[in-house]
């Protein structure tokens, strides 16, 4: 207690407009105390929580108050040793550091204090010295911490994380953290350098003092070395291996995108320049690998430098700018769908969770515009700055300013009776849209037009899902085989005025959605190939990883499936031309394929423990039903579940009694995970938060249920007891994770990460859940992954099944052909 009061008193006499003062300090009835003064504001942690990512000047700013700070107290002998963002408030936006000399005065107190348990210093903003616990440290370990906040700042997570204080203490002793202009391509070189090297291992290697930082930071002096100077300056601080051969990959690469992409380098495309064409990649991030496979369409700025796509398994949009090697994404945009630039290209706006939202282009914070939209079927910005999606319901099409403010009605959802328009596009002067209707699980679809002046929505093109209204005064649609047309056609008619003719072949598709995108500067993107991405086999692999195909004669347009108790039969969900969506059964490796239900509307198969029975989801127009039958197909079918809201997945418990279903509720905009008795006279909340949570799955012993939820901000992997659901829940994935399944031993949990990376999480034998490891097993980018149901099973051996291409091998991504000056190459396709 002495000591704590001594180092009270030093730390009362720092006087620094940016360190917060301490009035007071002393003993009271054997309790000790020391008084701050209130500061009105909120903590960095409390605006990053909000925000993910801060403006860049914003958090250079704040970096450079905080070293301000710290060199002051170092010069007067005073370390902080736990700098981060719980320490750093915000007044008027301006930071006060808080809690100097707390960890110092405990550290010096002897053992006793650090036997009880007191953290000196928190895991992701140690420094190596300070993690290896060496008593002595000086300003660079501040400095350190302080490189860890600036980098959190800049990219939205501190540089090392992990699921326990050891994994994360691992990564800090031998890791290198990801580079930062990789994470947000439009951090300043010199911002990025100086955090880079406050962050290296050794002190010695760091900046001597937080004033040095901060001139780094601003561009001044010569603290930190510039990726523009020679090769002597890199020598002089001792730039780590890693970075000399990023910088000479980077050379390398810009070399060769010089010569091989000079097209896209261009602004714009005016008559006067050549038609070019060249493929194009997103770049090598395994977070692309799932890219141009989601059911999501392109999206290309007016002016043709960006290009932005749905990928990763946490469905986030990322952006690939003309001058860019790679596409980055854009935080905070997880769930993302339904991706479309602004008329100026500053802004784009999607669908998340039922929101309709919109953030900058090049990153920052997403703002909420409206409660009621529908994820994954379209929206268009219009030049008059409203937007155009569909509702909530999936039934209509709203309409709402790009500022905020109430919503408008524009094509009622009772028009086409139950049916979902999707992917509206705009016609000119924002007098109407072109969109799709999609009826039956999209057996069914229509290319319509609306007038927002008369209401009059014509049919223009049967079988066609979208179309674009081009300024030459065409039509441009995409036919089901992959061929891209034209056809004259009358915006103040609504109407085509003569006949379409063939333009582009191997337009390739996924879902209902053509992979086609085009800016008014004239540049035209598409994807290659015409298979639709839906055609999938049933694979296995061990932990090898390998995909090895059950029956290689059979395939087919599969969007979900179990596997038996037994292992020995699977059930699928199989979408059959002209007959919409429903429920078949094989027997494994080469037995029949036989149809299980025939309503058109059945999915999401669900196999009973003892094998007899299957339960499935069937939408419905006024909420979602579970049904149950026989696996054999003998007898009736039966209603177990009825919910006014829809319904997305089913599980069985282990002992047969409960059925674990996963609902969407659009009026919250969230998902939640119920229980429910399968004689249908009880229902138990499972997961219920205002956060989103899907993919349950009961442990083999029926304690557990894992499941997913972004209750973070970040899809993770969640485990809670069962049926005691309100004891608590843990946390066993870190940095995004889905897809939970439990082994069959349920000693092991497994699930995928955000990479696509198959993990294993060991899990501990005593009485209360606990995580003892977590280990990655293979490249899991051959399993489909829809992201909002299971991908995989384990069958009795041990095996790992999926749904997978065909083939048995990853399913290539389609090549993306940019086609520059593509109006003239139009009008030289549209001459008699």
């Amino acid at each position: 207690a002495e000591r704590f009061l001594v180092e009270i008193r030093t730390t009362a006499n720092l006087q620094h407009p940016h360190i917060l003062p301490l009035f007071d300090s002393g003993e009271a009835d054997s309790f000790l105390f020391y008084v701050m003064p209130y500061v009105e504001g909120i903590s960095l942690r409390d605006r990053l929580t909000r925000e993910k990512q801060l403006p860049i000047h914003d958090a250079v700013r704040i970096a450079s108050e905080v070293a301000s700070a710290l060199d002051y107290a170092h010069r007067h002998g005073v370390i902080h040793r736990d700098i981060k963002p719980e320490n750093i408030m915000l007044h008027d936006g301006s930071a006060l550091v808080a809690d100097f000399g707390i960890a110092i005065a405990a550290s010096k107190a002897g053992t006793r204090m650090t036997e009880t348990g007191m953290s000196l210093g928190t895991p992701q903003y140690m420094s190596p010295e300070q993690a290896m616990g060496e008593r002595e440290l000086d300003a660079r370990s501040d400095v350190y911490a302080l490189g860890c906040v600036t980098y959190e700042m800049l990219t939205g997570e501190p540089p090392f994380s992990g699921p326990t204080a050891q994994a994360i203490v691992a990564k800090v002793m031998t890791a290198d953290p990801a580079d930062i202009l990789t994470l947000r391509r439009t951090v300043p070189h010199n911002v990025a350098d100086a955090v880079h090297m406050a962050l290296q291992k050794l002190p010695a290697d760091r900046f001597d003092t937080a004033a040095h930082f901060a001139e780094a930071l601003s561009g001044q002096g010569s603290g930190a070395p510039s990726r523009a100077r020679t090769g002597t300056l890199l020598h002089h601080y001792a730039i780590v291996p890693w970075r000399k051969r990023f910088q000479l990959a980077c050379a390398a690469a810009l070399v060769a995108l010089a010569l091989g992409a000079w097209g896209w380098l261009r602004s714009g495309s005016g008559p006067q320049q050549p038609i070019a064409r060249q493929y194009i990649v997103l770049g090598d991030s395994v977070h692309m690998q799932t890219a141009l496979r989601v059911g999501e369409p392109l999206a290309l700025s007016p002016d043709g430098s960006k290009l932005a796509v749905i990928g990763d398994t946490l469905f986030r949009i990322w952006v690939k700018r003309r001058d860019a090697l790679e596409a980055v994404p854009l935080q905070g945009t997880e769930r993302a769908s339904s991706a479309t630039f602004s008329p100026d290209g500053q802004w784009i706006a999607y669908v998340a969770q039922t929101q309709l939202r919109k953030v900058r282009a090049d990153g920052g914070v997403s703002i909420t515009l409206s409660d009621s939209a529908g994820g994954g079927f379209g929206v268009v910005w219009l030049e008059d700055n409203t937007i155009i999606y569909t509702d909530v319901a999936l039934l209509g099409l709203r309409r709402v300013s790009a500022g905020g403010g109430p919503s408008t009605v524009a094509l009622a959802d009772s028009t086409f009776h139950g049916a979902a328009p999707l992917e509206p596009t705009p016609l000119p002067h924002s007098r109407g849209v072109v969109f799709g209707i999609c009826a039956s699980n999209c057996v069914t679809r229509e290319l319509h037009a609306l007038d927002f002046a008369t209401g009059r929505h014509p049919l223009l093109v049967h079988d066609v899902a979208t179309g674009w209204y081009l300024p030459s005064g065409e039509l441009l649609y995409v036919r089901r085989d992959g061929v891209a047309m034209v056809a004259p056609f009358d915006p103040g008619k609504m109407a085509i005025t003569g006949t379409a003719i063939p333009i582009l072949q191997g337009v390739s598709q996924t879902l209902f959605v053509p992979q086609l995108a085009w800016s008014k500067s004239g540049t035209l993107i598409y994807g290659l190939g015409t298979a639709t991405g839906a055609i999938l086999s049933l694979q296995w692999a061990t932990q090898d990883g390998v995909p090895r195909t059950f029956d290689a004669a059979w395939e087919g347009e599969f969007n979900s499936f179990d596997l038996s108790p037994d292992g020995r039969r699977v059930a699928v969900g199989v979408t059959t031309p002209g007959s919409g969506l429903d429920i078949w059964t094989k027997q494994l490796d080469n037995g029949p394929f036989t149809r299980l239900t025939f309503s058109g509307r059945d999915r999401r198969p669900a196999w009973s423990p003892d094998g007899r029975e299957i339960a499935f989801v069937r939408d419905t127009v006024n909420g979602g039903d579970i049904w149950i039958r026989a696996a054999d197909g003998g007898g009736g079918e039966r209603r177990a579940v009825h919910l006014d809201r829809a319904v997305q997945e089913v599980a069985w418990s282990r002992n047969g009694r409960w059925l674990l279903v996963r609902t969407d509720d659009g009026a919250r905009g969230n998902g939640d995970i119920l229980a429910v008795s399968v004689t249908g006279d009880s229902t138990l909340p499972v997961a219920t938060s205002n956060a989103t949570e899907m993919q349950p799955a009961m442990s083999p012993d029926g304690r557990w249920v894992a499941y997913v939820s972004n209750e973070t901000g970040v899809d993770e992997v969640d485990v809670r007891p069962f049926p005691d659901v309100n004891s608590g829940h843990w946390q066993v994935s870190n940095g995004g994770g889905g897809t939970p399944i439990w082994a069959p031993d349920g000693k092991r949990l497994y699930f995928l990460d955000a990479g696509n990376r198959l993990i294993a999480a060991e899990l501990g034998t005593e009485s209360t859940f606990s995580v003892t490891h977590l280990t990655p097993l293979f490249d899991a980018t051959a399993f489909s992954y829809v992201g909002f149901h299971e991908a995989f099973t384990i069958d009795r051996n041990g095996r790992f099944v999926f749904l997978g291409p065909t083939g048995g091998t990853v399913a290539p991504q389609p090549r993306l052909v940019l086609v520059d000056n593509w109006f003239a190459d139009l009008r030289a396709k549209l001459k008699p």
